[in-house]
Parts: C-alpha cells; structure tokens; sequence
C-alpha cells in the first residue's frame, strides 16, 4: 500500500531536505519550489496534505492567500499547514483566523511541523524505538503490523481481527456506491472515523463532509440543522438558514446518534433518502439534496421498531447497508497495534521520547475490557505517556482500574452474609439480588450511561436513579 503523500511548497533547503528524511517511513514527498509548480501538480493529483513555507514572502501575501484559498475550495478536506515568520502578512493572518488552515509562525520547528502532520493525518503510526515484546512500532516488520484494509486519502483502518476484516471489506464495496450506509456500534468505537474513511473512498471525495450530532441537538432544532429555515419560521429565525443537506452540496453527512429522531422527523429524512427532497422549516418551496447519508447509531434499531420508537419502513430502509462495527475487547488482537499507533502519535504531540515500553503493558490493555473502546484507550495511552520517566513506558504509568482486569460486578454483601450463615434468603432478598446484578449487567452494556440504561430497561430515569439508590449504586 503506498505511503500519503505530502506536497511541501518550500525555497528552505534544510526543510526540503530534513523533513522528507525524518518521515520517509511515513509518507511520500512532492516538493514545489513555487506557487506556479503547486498549480500545476494539483491539475492532475490529489494529496494528503499540503504544507506551505511563507517564512521569506517579502510581497504583502495576497497571491499566497489565492494558492490558500483555491486549495481549500478544491479540497476541503485536505489538511493545510502554513509556515510563516514573526511578521506575517495580515491576508494570511486572516487567512488562518477564520478557517481549519494550521499554523506555524516564527523560527521553523520541525519537531511541532512533524506533530501537526500527524495530528492531521492519525491514522498513520509514528515510529517508537523499540518495545519489550521485540518489535519496533510504525518502523517495525510487517508480522507485528495490523494489516490495512481500508485506505483513504488521508487515514486508512487496520485491523488483524477476521471479523472486521469481513465486515471492512463489504464496507468498502458499499462506500463506492451511491447508498445510504448505517453503522452500529458502541460510543468510541470508531463510528465516526469509519464514516470520514467511507466518504474519503466514495466518488464525493473532493466534496465536503458533515457531521450532525442528533443527540446534542434540541429536538426542536434538528429539523432546523438538518433542512433549514425560512425567516420568521420560529422566534429565534432572524433570517434564513440554509440545513445541512444544502451545505453539504454533492458531499458527505453524517448523522449520528439516529435513533433520537422523532417520528415526524423520521418520516421526512425517509422522504429525503428516497427522493432526495424536503422543505426548509417554515417554506413551501421544495428543495433536492444531492448529499450522501450516513447513519450511526450506538444503539440496535430493531428493538426500537419492536416497541414503537423507530419507523419501520425507515429501518428496513436503513438496514439494507447495516454493519456493526465490533467493541474493542471482541478485537483483542488489534489492542497492541493501536497502542503502538497511538505511543508514537501522543509521544510526538507532546514532545516525548518514548525509547522503551515494557511487553506487559500490552498483556494488561489485552486484558481489559474497554467499556469506553478505542477513545478510551487512546486517553489512557495519552496519560501514560504524558507521566513517562527517562524515555520508559511501564505499568506503573496506567490506571489501577486498567490493571486489575476484566470488569467484574462488586458481590452482593447480603448474598456473601446469606453463604457466610448459612441462613435461607427470603424471596424478596432473591428478587432484589437478581434485580441489582441486572441492572449492574446493564450500566455495563451501554458504558455506564444511565440515560441509555433506563431506556433498555424500560423504566424513567427517575426510577431507575432510585433504583440504583436503593441498591447503594451511586456516588
């Protein structure tokens, strides 16, 4: 699989020469000398990233805000990063002001320039020196690398589990198709990098993508994010509003969180993935999305049909392209590899040599269970890489909680006094064990989140809070 390739506008010959060297393990380098030859590479090729170096601009920076901006409006997903000295010229300053441009300013420093692009490109591993178990990181042989199965533009998923490489491989087939695509899966699980890669190997690549968090949205405004407004439709429409789905052009959304929708909101985002038409908030004019959809839900949509929460024409709608991406502790031997991956990306972050990391670090991240998967695991990495000693990664640097193993309900002191003597529990007692032991299984399930835990229960969160009350369950 070839490398990212990252295009570097530069007259510095000590940037030219050292950056290329220092991560050619990493990426493929198109170096340009002008704004001319930058022009003419982008006419015919497409790139990961794209670095600039104004350090020695001696104009007012107006024809390099043009390259700037032409960049953005061709490929708005391309990570731009903007090298400049103490004084830069204010079209530049505004330039980086008011968009996702990253900049650098002052003396150039290679180690930050290294640690942007790969903030900026994460799925790629930086290299660690060297590790207990034998290997050696990002530079290390293929026999201890997961193996890539899906690669986009700027980020690629791997994975060494047969059961996601199954369900990657489809999904790459339907990325390349003009469907609507659900994924299912637990939060931090990888549902919306995955939704980036799906967008990055469709034919809209080029094109932008949205995201759309339904459940940090007020159910009276997901209408107004999704299609728009007119002026006057509601108190706070002071003027009009163009949704996402005109925003989004030919592009990507994604929805996540999809199964907080309501029933009058999941009838017309049926009618739009259908006809690709709706109405803005308060408008009779018909508008046509031409974006592509995709869905996420960390919660089963079939449940929610079965009790009345989800269309069921909308699920069988959605269901067709349905692929649930597997919890961390199913994918025990991806573990080591993202902890490797996420060692030499937090390392360079945050300006740390990590030369040596203990082989039973891996052996205890193996052994937990993630309840908060991949997003878990990176923060932890990052913890113990930021408390670090002498370039040495060990246990001593992790939570207790990740050493002491799998997650285990904490036994019913009643039921250890009922064994201790001896003594026959009453029915009550029995129901109100197996009652507590369901409702620990259950926080379990959905990561401890009581809003979701009441849901799968069936009971008000009040309820529920009492509940765990009763039973000596909260803080």
């Amino acid at each position: 699989m070839s490398k990212p390739l990252i295009v570097l506008l530069s007259e510095d010959s000590r940037l030219i020469c050292e950056l290329p060297a220092r991560l050619k393990c990493r990426f493929t380098f198109a170096v340009c000398e002008s704004s001319e030859e930058v022009g003419e590479f982008f006419t015919d090729n497409i790139a990961a990233a794209f670095v600039a170096d104004f350090c020695t601009i001696s104009n007012g920076g107006h024809s390099q805000d043009r390259l700037l901006g032409d960049l953005q409006c061709r490929f708005p997903e391309m990570p731009l990063l903007m090298l400049t000295g103490d004084h830069c010229p204010e079209p530049l300053r505004r330039r980086a002001a008011c968009s996702d441009l990253a900049h650098l300013h002052g003396e150039a420093d290679l180690q930050k320039l290294m640690a942007l692009l790969i903030d900026q490109i994460p799925t790629q591993d930086m290299p660690v020196t060297s590790f207990a178990d034998g290997t050696t990181g990002a530079a290390g042989d293929d026999a201890v690398r997961a193996e890539t199965v899906l690669h986009g533009m700027t980020r690629r998923f791997e994975t060494k589990t047969p059961q996601l490489k199954t369900m990657l491989a489809e999904l790459e087939v339907a990325a390349r198709h003009d469907v609507t695509i659900l994924l299912i899966g637990e939060t931090g699980s990888g549902k919306t990098f995955l939704s980036r890669l799906i967008h990055e190997v469709s034919p809209r690549k080029h094109q932008p993508f949205l995201t759309v968090d339904c459940g940090a949205l007020p159910a009276e405004l997901i209408e107004s994010e999704l299609f728009g407004h007119v002026k006057g439709a509601f108190t706070s429409a002071h003027a009009d509003k163009d949704g996402k789905f005109v925003a989004a052009g030919c592009g990507t959304i994604l929805l996540d969180e999809i199964d907080v929708l309501g029933t009058e909101q999941q009838v017309k985002l049926l009618r739009v993935i259908e006809t690709g038409e709706f109405e803005p908030v308060g408008s009779n004019k018909t508008l046509k999305s031409q974006a592509r959809l995709v869905v996420a839900s960390n919660l089963d949509l079939q449940p929610l049909v079965e009790q009345g929460r989800f269309r069921p024409d909308l699920y069988y709608r959605l269901n067709m392209f349905n692929f649930e991406i597997p919890p961390l502790h199913q994918r025990k031997p991806d573990i080591p590899p993202l902890a490797r991956k996420f060692i030499g990306q937090l390392a360079a972050r945050h300006g740390i040599k990590i030369r040596h990391c203990d082989a039973g670090v891996f052996e205890a991240l193996q052994m937990y269970v993630w309840p908060g998967n991949v997003r878990e695991l990176e923060n932890v990495i990052q913890r113990a890489v930021i408390y670090s000693r002498d370039g040495k990664l060990s246990l001593e640097q992790f939570p207790a909680h990740i050493l002491r193993g799998p997650f285990r309900p904490p036994r019913d002191p009643s039921v250890t006094r009922q064994k201790r003597n001896h003594v026959d529990s009453t029915l009550g007692q029995k129901l109100a064990c197996n009652e507590r032991k369901i409702i620990q299984q259950t926080l379990f399930e959905n990561n401890f989140s009581r809003t979701n835990t009441a849901k799968d229960l069936g009971i008000s969160r009040v309820t529920f809070y009492n509940k765990m009350k009763k039973y000596g369950m909260t803080k």
